[in-house]
C-alpha cells in the first residue's frame, strides 16, 4: 500500500480529498445515540402499575341515588304543585289525583262505611245479649231439671217404702186370713156336728169373710204400690227427657246465635278493613315527596292524564348525595384489587392531564379509595367497584352531577419502566402488591 501511494502524486488525489463525511449524518447518529441512552436510562425509572376502568358518577348509598316516585293507586292528574328543577322537601305534595274507579266515586264513602260498621256493631251486641240470655236459660233449665229429678227420686223412694209397707201388710193379712180360715173350717165341722151354736158359727164366719176382704184389700194396695213405683221410675226418665229436650233446643239456639255472631264479627272485620283501606286510599290522592331533593323530571305531565297503579309519575334527585364512582374493570384484574386501594379519577368535562404511571405529576385528577367490589359480574363480563372520595386529599368538585362519565386508575406496585413495557408486550397481568395500610391495621386488630 505504501509503494502504491509513493507512485501517485498528491495532486492526482483531488477527488478523494474533496470527499467529506456529511455533517447531517453525524447529527442524526449522535441524536440516535443520545435517544438510545436516554431510553435506556429512562427504562430504569420507577413506573407505578395500575388497572384502568371506566364508569360514571353515582351515589354510594342506594337511598341517595335518583329515584322514581310512583303512585299507589290509579287516578287522574288534577293539579301539579311542583315544577321540574324545584327543590322539594320531604313530605311536600308533588301532585294531586282524582278518582277514576266508580267504586270510590261517593264523596261520603267513609261516612257510609262508618254507618255500616256502627250497625254491625249494634247487631253484634244484640246477638251477644241473645247468646247470654240463652246461656242463662240453659243454666235455669239445668237447675230446674235437677230440682225435678230430685223430686222424682224422692217420690220413687216413697213408692219403694210404701211398696215394702204394703207388702208386709199383705203378708200379715194373708197369715191372719189363714188363721181365720183354719178356725172357720174347724168351727164349721163342729157346727155341722151340733157342738156349737149357730150364732157363734156365724160370728166366726163373719170374721173369716172380713179377713178375706182384708187380704184382697192388702193385695190391691200392694199392686197399687208396685204401679206407683213403676210410675215413679217412668217419671224420672220422663222428667230427664223433657228437660234434656228443652236444654238441647236452647243449646241449638245458642250455637246458631253464636254462629251468626261470628259471621257478624267477620263482616265487621271486613268493614273495618275496608274503612282503613279507604282512609289510606284517601291519603294516596296526593303524591308526597319521599325525601328532600330536586324534581328532575315529570314523567306524567298532562292535567287530566290517567295513570295506572304503581306507575312512575316523577323522578327525584336527593339534595346531598354521598358521591361515589362506579368503575368497571376486567375480570382478570379483580383479584389484584382490594377495598382501600388508592384510585386516581378523571371526570368528564373537567380538564385533566393524567400520567397513569406517574400520578404525582398528573394534573386535574382526584383521589379516591376502593370501597366495594361486586362479587358477581355486572355486564359484558366486567366487575363493578365503588370508589369513594379520599378525605385526606383534595375534595371532588361540587359541580359534578350524578351520571357523569369518569375514568379511573387503581394504583398498584411501582416497577421499572422496562418491566412494564415488557409486561404490556407479553400481555402479563400487573404484579401483586402489598395490602394497604388500612387492611394491615385491620389484620393486626384481628390478631389482637
Amino acid at each position: 500500500m505504501e509503494n502504491f501511494k509513493d507512485q501517485l502524486e498528491e495532486d492526482q488525489l483531488y477527488t478523494l480529498k474533496s470527499l467529506k463525511t456529511p455533517s447531517a449524518s453525524k447529527v442524526l447518529a449522535r441524536s440516535l445515540m443520545t435517544m438510545g441512552a436516554v431510553f435506556i436510562l429512562a427504562s430504569f425509572l420507577p413506573w407505578q402499575q395500575n388497572i384502568r376502568g371506566t364508569g360514571k358518577l353515582t351515589a354510594f348509598s342506594p337511598k341517595n341515588r335518583p329515584q322514581s316516585v310512583e303512585t299507589a293507586i290509579a287516578g287522574r292528574i288534577s293539579k301539579w304543585y311542583a315544577t321540574e328543577g324545584q327543590l322539594i322537601n320531604e313530605g311536600d305534595t308533588i301532585l294531586a289525583l282524582t278518582e277514576i274507579k266508580d267504586k270510590y266515586f261517593d264523596p261520603n264513602l267513609l261516612l257510609r262505611l262508618q254507618e255500616q260498621i256502627n250497625a254491625k256493631e249494634n247487631s253484634i251486641q244484640s246477638k251477644q245479649a241473645k247468646a247470654q240470655a240463652l246461656r242463662e236459660q240453659i243454666k235455669a233449665l239445668n237447675s230446674a231439671m235437677s230440682v225435678k229429678l230430685a223430686q222424682a227420686r224422692n217420690k220413687l223412694s216413697q213408692a219403694e217404702y210404701k211398696l215394702v209397707s204394703d207388702s208386709v201388710d199383705y203378708e200379715s193379712e194373708k197369715v191372719r186370713f189363714n188363721n181365720f180360715e183354719n178356725q172357720y173350717d174347724r168351727n164349721k165341722k163342729l157346727f155341722e156336728a151340733g157342738n156349737i151354736a149357730l150364732t157363734k158359727f156365724q160370728d166366726i164366719e163373719s170374721k173369716y169373710q172380713e179377713a178375706r176382704m182384708k187380704v184382697v184389700s192388702a193385695e190391691n194396695k200392694l199392686l197399687q204400690s208396685r204401679a206407683a213405683l213403676v210410675n215413679a221410675r217412668v217419671d224420672i226418665s220422663g222428667t230427664e227427657a223433657e228437660y234434656q229436650d228443652k236444654i238441647n233446643k236452647a243449646e241449638s239456639n245458642l250455637n246458631a246465635t253464636l254462629s251468626e255472631l261470628y259471621d257478624a264479627e267477620a263482616s265487621l272485620s271486613k268493614l273495618r278493613n275496608e274503612f282503613a283501606n279507604m282512609e289510606i286510599r284517601n291519603n294516596q290522592y296526593q303524591i308526597i315527596a319521599p325525601q328532600t331533593g330536586y324534581l328532575v323530571k315529570a314523567i306524567k305531565a298532562g292535567i287530566g292524564e290517567t295513570i295506572k297503579e304503581g306507575e312512575a309519575v316523577a323522578s327525584i334527585m336527593p339534595e346531598n348525595p354521598d358521591k361515589a364512582v362506579e368503575l368497571y374493570v376486567n375480570a382478570m384484574d379483580v383479584p389484584l384489587i382490594t377495598p382501600g386501594r388508592e384510585v386516581r379519577l378523571e371526570f368528564d368535562g373537567w380538564p385533566a392531564l393524567q400520567f397513569s404511571g406517574w400520578p404525582s405529576v398528573s394534573v386535574g385528577t382526584f383521589a379516591g379509595r376502593v370501597k366495594v367490589i361486586d362479587r358477581v359480574d355486572s355486564k359484558n363480563g366486567k366487575f363493578r367497584m365503588l370508589v369513594v372520595p379520599d378525605e385526606s386529599e383534595e375534595p371532588w368538585p361540587d359541580q359534578l352531577r350524578l351520571g357523569s362519565g369518569a375514568k379511573g386508575w387503581v394504583m398498584l406496585d411501582s416497577v421499572p419502566l422496562w418491566y412494564e413495557i415488557w409486561r404490556q408486550l407479553n400481555g402479563f397481568p400487573p404484579s401483586l402488591y402489598e395490602e394497604p395500610e388500612a387492611e394491615e391495621e385491620e389484620e393486626k386488630a384481628k390478631e389482637k
